[in-house]
């Protein structure tokens, strides 16, 4: 552990200029209406093409002799609040941050160079509950070519590049020409899960011992995962107390009364908890990399706090609604979704606790 570690949590006018930008885009591309229409049958909104390319998003922690923005894991967790914020139907924790850890420990410049610009999205082939403290699930090898089925990957849906661990500790870099997706229903539409068949495509193997590079890429994954439940939670607060400023009943304001304040104040103490936990998660990410004690304690942390968070702050949300917040049109169930499968995300809150447990010496 590090000992000295004491990181400054206030965000910079870099990021919040860029949270700003992020936020207005996200705005006018990506409002509740078209991510509702994704449940009737419509498509999502293309919005990654200009996050990607536009604000640069793309290779947003990719160093610039490399190809990319240079940016700092800290600026990719604003960014992911916004996501979160938003529920924003985008592979930017699945592409820029897991897939292209993994890229940027191989010696794969060609496939980092197509994913930091935008012309191609990546995505690591593992479930989306695989953690990084459990069995790292491996695809067989056939004549040396990854073979076999791997269920409810995220990320897999318009992804050019697939990123395979083999059976033999080696990571297969796959076209996504050269597999099948089949995408399943899942509850959460904006962001969609799928089956991927792999029949022996050509396969770049781009790591020899990919083990470390994939637990790292998953450590990341999960710390800014919890910067994107605690948008979730902050959306949720900030919709719950606006709506009952102005919602009344027997002659006042919703807001007003009593039990009513309460569970706002718990709320917020706990969104503000939630907040500081994911920051410093992103911020040990940045400054100390995932491999530190530091930064597994730090994201144990904010996993296991802010998963749970995501889910009671968007729970509180639809009640504190009243029966607005029951219906289709209105947003709530949105983000309800988005955090309810987000608790599952890359471990579950209460694997984390256990994983916390042991990182600290607690006796069982």
């Amino acid at each position: 552990m590090t000992d000295s570690f004491s990181p400054d949590l206030l965000y910079s006018e870099v990021e919040e200029d860029l949270r700003a930008s992020v936020r207005d885009l996200l705005t006018k591309r990506c409002p509740p209406s078209s991510l509702i229409a994704t449940y009737d049958g419509g498509g999502a909104p293309a919005v990654w093409p200009e996050l990607a390319r536009d604000l640069g998003l793309a290779g947003l922690t990719v160093p610039e002799e490399r190809g990319g923005a240079g940016a700092s894991a800290a600026v990719a967790g604003v960014v992911q609040e916004e996501m979160g914020r938003a529920a924003a139907p985008t592979p930017f924790l699945t592409s820029s941050v897991v897939a292209t850890t993994v890229l940027l420990a191989a010696s794969a410049d060609d496939l980092l160079t197509r994913v930091a610009a935008g012309e191609s999205t990546a995505a690591l082939v593992v479930p989306f509950s695989t953690s990084p403290y459990g069995e790292l699930p491996t695809v067989a090898l056939a004549d040396g070519r990854p073979t076999g089925i791997v269920r409810s990957v995220v990320g897999v849906e318009g992804a050019d590049i697939l990123l395979v661990p083999g059976e033999d500790g080696g990571v297969y870099a796959v076209a996504a020409a050269d597999a099948v997706v089949g995408v399943v229903p899942s509850l959460d539409m904006t962001r969609p899960v799928a089956d991927v068949t792999l029949s022996g495509g050509a396969g770049e193997r781009i790591l020899e011992d990919g083990g470390a590079a994939v637990r790292s890429a998953l450590v990341a994954g999960a710390a800014l995962l919890a910067s994107e439940q605690a948008g979730v939670a902050r959306w949720c607060l900030e919709a719950t107390v606006g709506y009952l400023l102005q919602r009344r009943q027997f002659g006042r304001v919703v807001g007003g009364f009593q039990a009513i304040k309460h569970r706002l104040a718990d709320l917020y103490a706990a969104v503000e908890s939630g907040s500081a936990a994911a920051r410093y998660a992103a911020v040990a990410l940045a400054e100390l990399g995932p491999d530190d004690p530091e930064t597994e304690i730090a994201t144990a942390v904010a996993a296991s706090y802010c998963g749970d968070l995501a889910v009671f702050a968007a729970e509180e949300a639809v009640q504190l609604h009243g029966g607005i917040g029951m219906t289709w049109e209105h947003p709530a169930h949105l983000y309800l979704k988005r955090a309810k499968a987000d608790q599952i995300g890359l471990g579950t809150p209460g694997a984390y606790r256990a994983v916390l447990a042991g990182l600290v010496d607690l006796p069982a």
